[in-house]
């Protein structure tokens, strides 16, 4: 039975619908050549249909499956944490109680994130697909009883976007379909509060796999009611709707959004993101066009066309390995079967898509990403020379993720975690100052940005390395354990292969007591027996303190 919400949010979907539909062929055509999988954007393409044949050059493909992998290496890896937490108060984080707390929670936050149900890696590397091929991905993030967090890739042609006054997205209507028994697993997930009465005819009627239209609205809602604990007191407002029925099929709300939408570049008037697919369509439809006709033009030079000599003598020429044509000569032996050279110049081809093939790769930052493959033998000051550019050219186009994707989807995380219990108890130091949490990057990207340091400290010490020819005394100016602490840092080496500075300095003082002791020892008899007696008191203690003696 229709109601009056429902009715609203299917109409302004299909006003946000009227103001996406610009933007529905562009996506088709990057769609039919870079990324064909995702043909969906206007009509709906038969499952299993071949979807390739607007594809002559595999190079934009390609260079958008390495774009993705690329971003993803460079954000969020998977095989590192690429993110801790932290107070906003400085002085908070010195206390132990506090430091502790926000390890935990990021140690069960990665373990949440990285189980295998959980599914983060594969759908993460969706949204990075669709974030190059079309300029807008989008992460869902929610929770299944008795699952944990759970994450979806979702297609951009589901989504209709509304920014609000500070240009973020802060409304997402996403209209999808469903088969009856998704439906009634739905109603059984508590994700739906009811059954429409249509889909559930089609359930009893021996048609499980019919398809109906869904809506989710999420935006912000404006008449929130402080205080209180249900959908109402919430700030962001989620209804469900059943399009085919015009019902409300449950009205919730989130505190954070579920919605994670990211956008490689927009313009300041535009909603949806362009993508470094839309920069270079023209050079991809180039290419393709190219290469078919170097195809041909390469066909005709290889199996070319033949011309023959019409005197009715020759007949039916073959072609096959080892046939015999009889007349295909005359009385003199000259031959009367040419093939025809039609002077086409394929290297010139292959030269023209070579500079488009750049072209695209270049957009498509593949060419950014080969520097240390294609020169594997740089020094160290190379190197780190080589990260901090890479890291001044990505800012710009992955840093912006930072902001509107990964950020929102740990806020949202955090917030289900929150929400049910698992996470330890908040410190009260940490309650009692109302403390609010950031985030501190540290992925492949944070380290690279900081090459600079690295870069400076290197080329100032070459410098002092000179200088030190004719005062040895200008190298005390470094601090040459914080510099390699910061290298190490910069060059992602893990703190825990490297030893904590309490644990040097005992070393160090070892160190000092085994060389004053055997000073000692060449001393003489007498100091012999001192340096010994020494040695048993050094030993005794470093055994009480429960360590071992040499320290190394």
């Amino acid at each position: 039975m229709e109601d009056e919400l429902a009715v609203k949010l299917i109409k302004r979907q299909e006003w946000l619908d009227s103001q996406r539909s610009t933007w529905e062929q562009e996506w088709r055509d990057i769609a039919q050549r870079v990324l064909p999988r995702q043909d969906d954007f206007i009509g709906q393409r038969t499952r299993g249909e071949k979807r390739t044949e607007h594809i002559f050059d595999s190079t934009a493909p390609l260079a958008l499956d390495r774009f993705s992998a690329a971003i993803e290496s460079m954000l969020c890896p998977r095989a590192q944490r690429w993110h801790t937490l932290r107070t906003t108060d400085r002085s908070l984080n010195l206390i132990p109680d506090v430091q502790l707390w926000f390890e935990d929670v990021t140690r069960i936050l990665f373990e949440r994130r990285y189980a295998p149900k959980a599914n983060f890696a594969g759908q993460m590397h969706e949204v990075f697909m669709s974030l190059g091929a079309f300029g807008t991905g989008c992460l869902y993030t929610t929770e299944l009883p008795g699952y944990g967090l759970r994450y979806k890739s979702i297609f951009l042609g589901e989504l209709f976007l509304s920014e609000d006054a500070s240009g973020l997205v802060d409304t997402v209507y996403r209209r999808y379909k469903q088969s009856a028994r998704q439906v009634a697993q739905e109603v059984e997930n508590g994700r739906y509060d009811m059954m429409p009465e249509k889909v559930q005819h089609a359930l009893d009627g021996d048609k499980p796999e019919r398809e109906f239209e869904f809506l989710h609205a999420v935006y912000p809602n404006n008449e929130q009611k402080i205080g209180d604990i249900g959908p109402d007191g919430m700030p962001i407002a989620s209804v469900y709707v059943c399009v085919d029925t015009k019902e409300t099929l449950r009205k919730s709300g989130f505190r954070r959004m579920p919605y994670a939408i990211s956008r490689y570049v927009t313009s300041p008037t535009e909603t949806y993101g362009r993508s470094p697919s839309s920069l270079v369509l023209s050079d991809i439809r180039m290419l393709n066009e190219m290469s078919k006709t170097t195809l041909r033009a390469a066909h005709k030079v290889v199996d070319p066309p033949l011309l023959l000599h019409d005197d009715g003598v020759l007949g039916q020429l073959k072609t096959t390995p080892n046939a015999i044509n009889y007349g295909g000569v005359d009385n003199n032996g000259r031959q009367l079967v040419h093939p025809l050279s039609t002077g086409a110049r394929v290297d010139i081809g292959l030269e023209m898509m070579d500079q488009r093939r750049r072209t695209i790769n270049d957009a498509f930052l593949v060419n950014l990403f080969q520097i240390l493959v294609e020169t594997p033998e740089m020094t160290a000051t190379e190197v780190l020379e080589r990260a901090r550019e890479k890291g001044a050219l990505l800012s710009p186009a992955v840093g912006r993720q930072q902001t509107e994707l990964l950020g929102p989807l740990i806020d949202r995380e955090l917030q289900i975690l929150m929400s049910n219990g698992t996470l330890p108890e908040i410190p009260p130091e940490l309650i009692e100052a109302q403390g609010e949490y950031e985030i501190e990057y540290d992925s492949p990207l944070t380290r690279a940005q900081k090459a600079e340091e690295g870069v400076g400290f290197l080329r100032t010490l070459e410098a002092a390395g000179s200088m030190a020819q004719f005062d040895p005394t200008v190298l005390e100016v470094f601090d040459a354990e914080k510099a390699l602490r910061g290298l190490a840092t910069i060059n992602g080496v893990p703190q825990s292969w490297m030893r904590q500075s309490e644990e040097l300095a005992a070393m160090r003082q070892q160190r000092e007591e085994m060389q004053q002791m055997q000073q000692m020892a060449q001393m003489g008899p007498g100091a012999e027996s001192a340096a010994n007696a020494a040695k048993t008191m050094v030993e005794a203690q470093t055994l009480a303190s429960g360590g071992e003696f040499g320290g190394v």
